[in-house]
């Protein structure tokens, strides 16, 4: 991707010229966002890569300053259709289909067997971002973008021992108020 790209809203074409140019970066975001959902959820791959495309052409100002940024809006947008789509299906079931996620992938350490509603870590995360925006930022770009620590590092312009020590006071973090949150 360019230092600087931008599709001015309603420009179809220019949105159109520009998917094939990120496909292969959502369809890789989008495979990382459904791999801690249940096998027979029926969101699949392309689908998200679709709506997320859709979502972000959709935007009033799609300039993406750089690969960082447009990660970040993808992810974050994966994160809201994956949370509209658990929610939609909880809705449905009232209750009994609750959608949950590991967070093995996530570095919990091995043997917690932590599963989580994707709608309550949809919640703690938007908690831990009132606390501390950075922090909500590298979870979001670990979990739905499913980047490293490096590249989370290099993407957000710090050291990889920052991310490192944010990710695991933001996982601490999350742990508690998820167990906080599956109390209620």
């Amino acid at each position: 991707m360019a230092a600087r790209e931008a599709v001015p809203p309603g420009d179809d074409e220019a949105a159109a010229r520009l998917f094939p140019m990120v496909y292969d970066e959502l369809r890789r975001l989008a495979a990382a966002a459904l791999k801690g959902e249940r096998t027979d959820h029926t969101l699949q791959p392309t689908a998200l890569v679709h709506e997320a495309f859709l979502r972000l052409a959709d935007l009033p100002d799609r300039q993406w300053q750089d690969r960082a940024h447009f990660v970040a809006v993808a992810a974050r947008a994966m994160r809201r259709i994956l949370v509209d789509h658990a929610r939609a299906r909880k809705a449905v079931k009232r209750g009994s289909g609750e959608i949950r996620v590991s967070l093995e992938d996530i570095d919990v350490p091995a043997g917690t067997g932590v599963d989580v509603d994707l709608v309550t870590l949809d919640e703690a995360l938007d908690g831990l971002a009132l606390l501390d925006e950075r922090q909500a930022r590298i979870v979001e770009l670990r979990f739905f973008g499913g980047l490293t620590v490096d590249e989370t590092a290099a993407l957000i312009d710090v050291s990889t021992r920052t991310v490192k020590r944010e990710w695991q006071m933001a996982r601490a973090w999350l742990r508690r108020e998820l167990a906080r949150l599956d109390a209620r």
